[in-house]
């Protein structure tokens, strides 16, 4: 399996930037994505994930509203749109991808643990 992320850059306060993961090598009809940043405390946390083959999206309260996150299948390729972002946005951002776990939580889903395949990283810079 391999993610490649790309769409990152640098924008000012209340901008939009929108990521994309192509996905290569996942056989599995269901399961789920995710778009992970690091935290405060540099450990990642989840930001968006999509249960692929489910429909269910999950996402952190602090991007409720401001982010979206998508899936195209014929291009196979995973979405954030990220509107009205803030400094406080600005991190690397992952793409991983849970080929493994039949059904999750919602607090699983946004969880680092589950997530099998990861990919580079793209960065995401908002000034203020």
């Amino acid at each position: 399996v391999q993610l490649v992320e790309s769409g990152g850059g640098s924008v000012q306060a209340g901008g939009s930037l929108r990521l994309s993961c192509a996905a290569s090598g996942i056989t599995a009809s269901k399961y789920y994505m995710g778009w992970l940043r690091p935290n405060s405390g540099k450990e990642r946390e989840g930001v968006a994930s999509i249960w692929i083959g489910g429909g269910s999206t999950y996402y952190a309260d602090s991007v409720k509203g401001r982010f979206t996150i998508s899936q195209d299948n014929a291009k196979s390729t995973l979405y954030l749109q990220m509107n009205n972002l803030q400094p406080e946005d600005t991190a690397m951002y992952y793409c991983a991808a849970d080929t493994l776990s039949p059904v999750l939580t919602s607090t699983q889903a946004l969880g680092v643990g589950v997530y099998n395949y990861w990919g580079q990283g793209t960065q995401v810079t908002v000034s203020s």
